[in-house]
Protein backbone atom coordinates (compact mmCIF):
# COMPACT_ATOMS: atom_id res chain seq x y z
CA UNK A 1 0.00 0.00 0.00
CA UNK A 2 1.33 3.45 -0.89
CA UNK A 3 1.80 5.97 1.88
CA UNK A 4 -0.02 9.27 1.47
CA UNK A 5 2.29 12.26 1.22
CA UNK A 6 -0.35 14.96 1.67
CA UNK A 7 0.58 16.45 -1.71
CA UNK A 8 -1.93 16.80 -4.53
CA UNK A 9 -1.21 14.81 -7.67
CA UNK A 10 0.25 17.08 -10.33
CA UNK A 11 -1.64 17.61 -13.56
CA UNK A 12 0.25 17.24 -16.82
CA UNK A 13 -0.49 20.52 -18.59
CA UNK A 14 -1.47 20.21 -22.23
CA UNK A 15 -1.95 23.02 -24.72
CA UNK A 16 -5.14 24.85 -23.76
CA UNK A 17 -5.10 23.81 -20.08
CA UNK A 18 -6.40 26.65 -17.91
CA UNK A 19 -5.16 27.52 -14.43
CA UNK A 20 -6.50 30.07 -11.94
CA UNK A 21 -5.17 31.54 -8.71
CA UNK A 22 -7.36 30.91 -5.68
CA UNK A 23 -6.07 34.09 -4.00
CA UNK A 24 -6.14 36.88 -6.61
CA UNK A 25 -8.17 35.19 -9.37
CA UNK A 26 -5.75 35.70 -12.26
CA UNK A 27 -5.98 33.09 -15.02
CA UNK A 28 -3.34 31.42 -17.20
CA UNK A 29 -3.78 29.36 -20.39
CA UNK A 30 -0.98 27.04 -21.57
CA UNK A 31 -0.10 27.92 -25.17
CA UNK A 32 3.19 26.00 -25.43
CA UNK A 33 4.17 22.83 -23.56
CA UNK A 34 7.75 22.98 -22.24
CA UNK A 35 8.52 19.26 -22.59
CA UNK A 36 10.18 18.96 -19.15
CA UNK A 37 10.50 15.45 -17.75
CA UNK A 38 9.40 16.62 -14.30
CA UNK A 39 6.13 18.42 -13.62
CA UNK A 40 6.43 22.21 -13.56
CA UNK A 41 4.42 24.12 -10.96
CA UNK A 42 2.67 27.33 -11.95
CA UNK A 43 2.78 29.45 -8.80
CA UNK A 44 0.91 32.69 -8.00
CA UNK A 45 0.55 34.48 -4.65
CA UNK A 46 2.84 31.85 -3.08
CA UNK A 47 0.61 28.86 -3.92
CA UNK A 48 0.38 26.49 -6.90
CA UNK A 49 -2.40 27.49 -9.29
CA UNK A 50 -5.36 25.10 -9.67
CA UNK A 51 -6.65 23.78 -12.97
CA UNK A 52 -9.82 25.50 -14.08
CA UNK A 53 -12.68 23.71 -15.76
CA UNK A 54 -13.77 25.09 -19.13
Amino acid sequence: MKAKTGKKAAVAAKKGTRFSCGVCGIGVVVDEVCGCVDTCDIVCCGSPMATKKK
